[in-house]
């Protein structure tokens, strides 16, 4: 790799904040953020999303003064103008409608084209359609700048792979895809991520072919969840355990382990739409992909008349009825709310006339009440409940003595089928 490399990363929430510690063991990193509180933290060492370990944090963090490689976290702008590689790594949402909302990579794209120089290489990593990078955000650089692309500055796409919580596939144990926008860019890209990746790399032909490939892969998953909740549907409906069907199958070499349950988050619940819609705009529907879509999209509804005919079966009066919801982030042991499906069972079960509690010792009952409205306590409440929904199997709910928890006439849902025989009923 060419010594001079200095890399800017844009964003450092769970993608951009592992990449950038990670690259700044091999080179000298600038992490930017408009997020104040988030760089106050992260300067202090502190990583609230628990992606990166505090004292491995502190280990590559840098001062701005000093010379070398490391990592410094910085709001200001001016502090990545002698970068020469730019990584993005800020979120592709959809809206309330399910359209693909690409302002967040717009607003990176304008940050960056205002200190871009010749010879810089601009790379995403956000989960987009084949032809954002190229069609979308190249041209808001090119304008910003006023450079020419391919000629004075180049381009890139390495779709992130990271998978929120998890200690095992993290970053440099994940093989990365990577691209440029010319045969040249594209072996400079590769060799980037190719110095600290130590699973490997694998260069895609063109950024369209490693843009589809990121967006297939999280639909693909989410196709998959769909069938199986379809089949929790039919398999309640006969009295059969779902689960005890799965693990039966399982026992065949090929078979597909995908378990029912809510899909939520920032990629599998998201990343559908922006392939259906790039379909649509060239004249296909996509009937496979929204079905699976839709299905999963109605889960939420689905648990909480579930729990509600229990709970009717059992004699326990439904409005009025107090019901601890465990957990309220999108997947175990990870504080991330993004696009959480739990909320989807709350409004459902609040609309029966349940009041719920809402219990998560990993999630931010700041984020929480600005993103959903909803009220969250990290810590275990003292009084007995109607009923109880293990949304989330966080590792400290698997330890709970859910009899302290229960009134003598009570009942316990498992959304996520980890308790094994003490509970009432599962997805």
């Amino acid at each position: 790799m060419d010594q001079s490399v200095k890399i800017g990363v844009i964003g450092l929430g769970y993608v951009g904040l592992p990449l950038a510690r990670l690259f700044a063991t091999k080179f000298p990193v600038i992490g930017f953020d408009i997020n104040e509180s988030r760089v106050a933290s992260l300067k202090l060492g502190i990583d609230t999303t628990l992606e990166v370990e505090n004292s491995i944090l502190e280990s590559v963090l840098i001062d701005k003064s000093t010379e070398g490689n490391g990592l410094f976290c910085t709001t200001f702008l001016e502090d990545m103008s002698d970068c020469n590689y730019f990584i993005i790594t800020v979120p592709t949402p959809v809206d309330k409608n399910n359209r693909p909302d690409l302002t967040p990579l717009y607003k990176s794209s304008e940050t960056v084209g205002k200190i871009l120089k010749k010879g810089d290489i601009v790379i995403y990593e956000s989960t987009v359609y084949p032809g954002v990078t190229e069609e979308q955000c190249v041209p808001v650089l090119e304008k910003i700048s006023g450079l020419k692309f391919n000629t004075d500055f180049f381009a890139g796409y390495s779709p992130e792979r990271i998978n929120p919580g998890d200690k095992e596939h993290t970053v440099e144990k994940i093989l990365k895809v990577t691209s440029g926008s010319t045969p040249e860019i594209s072996l400079k890209v590769d060799a980037l991520y190719k110095s600290v990746i130590t699973a490997g790399t694998y260069l895609a032909p063109s950024i369209k072919v490693a843009e589809a490939a990121k967006v297939i892969e999280n639909s693909q998953r989410d196709i998959n969840i769909a069938f199986v909740n379809e089949l929790a549907k039919i398999f309640n409906l006969m009295n059969i355990d779902t689960q005890e069907v799965l693990a039966a199958a399982a026992t065949k070499w090929n078979f597909l382990p995908f378990k029912p349950g809510l899909v939520g988050g920032h990629c599998i619940g998201v990343d559908p739409y922006y392939l259906a819609q790039r379909a649509q705009e060239f004249g296909y529907h996509p009937e496979i992909i929204l079905a699976g879509r839709r299905l999963n999209d109605s889960m939420g509804e689905y648990i909480a008349s579930q729990v509600v005919k229990l709970m009717i079966k059992k004699g326990i009066s439904v409005n009025g009825a107090n019901l601890l919801m465990l957990g309220i982030t999108f997947k175990e042991n990870c504080p991330d709310v993004r696009n959480t499906k739990i909320v989807d069972v709350i409004k459902a079960l609040t609309e029966y006339g349940i009041s719920v509690i809402i219990y998560d010792p990993l999630a931010s009952t700041d984020e929480v009440k600005k993103e959903y409205g909803l009220i969250v306590t990290n810590s275990i409440p003292i009084e007995k409940f109607d009923a109880i929904v293990l949304g989330v199997a966080h590792a400290e709910f698997l330890k709970l003595n859910f009899s302290k928890l229960q009134k003598s006439n009570s009942m316990l849902y498992d959304v996520k089928g980890v308790l094994g025989n003490i509970v009432d009923n599962r997805l």
